[in-house]
């Protein structure tokens, strides 16, 4: 009989025995904050990274935390960065509204330097104390400022994720739960993150399946808005499957070339994600005539890939001056059900207009934080209610 050593006693992994996930987290807690032992099996291995980079940047688990927005001139610019995102995502934003107004759920949809740039709390929650601080326009979400966070994690690794309770680096976080999502632009680079989170009570659904879902369908927007002079293609095994967050979109330039694809059409064609250069006649197997032609179609159609395989596609010509869906392209998304399909990019009078309106309503209509959040004269926001027709303007809180 093989006799055991002091040594091999010591390498063997503790058992641990908990009977609820806060006993695991606690243990997590204690083993990596107090004893300086990598948790390895109680926590996941994103959070235990997110975890050290808060460590190493001399960050205190028990140290206060303040949801501060940045300077007024970099909310001013992050929300005119954002304007095409914002618009893109208009409609998944009113319909996520609606979708949790019902639950204690708030959701944030930031830049991609992390700064807040739109927000909807619901009623469900009111007696929320941090929520409301953290969901304010121009509040800088980044792991940096407020540690481990489904925001601030997806922010740094373009991954999504789900922190909940006590997997937040912060002791003051441990009553939120958040979900985030990350929405790429057509470069395949971040443009923005959205987050669903609650404060105190637990999600009593999937979240991220939520906001994976409303973070596609908002992407799939911004490539479609962002894309000028392309075809777009649309594609999908089922035609029911189209017009939904799960269809595949690329978009070819004028030489017939790959400009971008989306996650799901990279891997109905097999390539990779992101995917720009390659001839469209080599993964679709259609020339760009052809491919043009369909543009002129109002349906999709059932077409066999050279990798072979066979799915329903269709296209339609998107201009700088923006195009409309292609009609009969399946089921529309979450936000367009019985609404006209409406221009893919929004005029610059509209971005103006939606970024002010949203801006006055993220203040609780006082014209005078918004003003200063944008970087503009009162009178010049007062002229654009007014020029709306929104008789509430010149009554706002000044």
């Amino acid at each position: 009989m093989t006799q055991r050593t002091e040594h091999d006693n010591a390498t063997l992994p503790m058992q641990l025995f908990f009977t609820t996930v806060q006993q695991r987290l606690a243990l997590a807690r204690q083993r990596y904050f107090e004893e300086g032992v990598r948790p390895s099996g109680l926590v996941g291995e994103t959070l235990i990274q997110s975890w050290s980079r808060c460590v190493q940047a001399r960050r205190n688990p028990n140290e206060s935390l303040s949801f501060n927005p940045v300077t007024p001139s970099r909310a001013h610019s992050a929300l005119q960065r954002s304007r095409l995102l914002v618009s893109s995502a208009a409609g998944e934003l009113s319909q996520l509204e609606t979708t949790l107004a019902g639950t204690t759920c708030s959701a944030i949809l930031t830049d991609a330097q992390g700064v807040v740039v739109h927000a909807i709390r619901t009623a469900g929650n009111d007696d929320a104390v941090l929520m409301p601080l953290a969901s304010r326009v121009g509040v800088d979400l980044t792991e940096e400022h407020v540690g481990t966070t489904a925001p601030g994690v997806t922010l740094r690794t373009g991954q999504a994720c789900v922190v909940l309770g006590a997997e937040h680096f912060f002791g003051c976080l441990q009553v939120m739960y958040c979900a985030a999502a990350p929405i790429r632009d057509i470069h395949g680079q971040l443009a923005g993150v959205l987050d669903v989170s609650s404060e105190s009570r637990p999600f009593g659904f999937d979240a991220a399946a939520v906001v994976n879902m409303y973070a596609t369908t908002i992407e799939n927007r911004l490539l479609r808005a962002q894309s000028t002079e392309h075809i777009v293609v649309h594609l999908q095994t089922a035609p029911t499957l189209l017009g939904t967050p799960m269809e595949g979109l690329a978009g070819l330039d004028a030489q017939g070339r790959i400009a971008w694809v989306n996650s799901a059409a990279a891997r109905l064609l097999g390539l990779a994600y992101p995917s720009s250069g390659t001839p469209g006649e080599d993964v679709f197997g259609l020339d760009l005539a052809a491919l043009a032609r369909l543009t002129r179609n109002d349906s999709a159609s059932v077409h066999r890939l050279p990798n072979g395989l066979t799915v329903w596609l269709g296209a339609r010509m998107q201009s700088k001056d923006g195009a409309g869906p292609l009609v009969g392209l399946g089921a529309p998304g979450p936000a367009s059900a019985g609404n006209e399909p409406k221009p893919a990019v929004p005029t610059l009078r509209d971005n103006d207009r939606h970024l002010i309106q949203q801006t006055v309503q993220a203040c609780g209509g006082n014209v005078s934080k918004a003003a200063r959040a944008l970087g503009v004269s009162r009178g010049l926001i007062y002229r654009h209610l007014k020029a709306e027709g929104d008789t509430r303007g010149g009554s706002a809180a000044g």
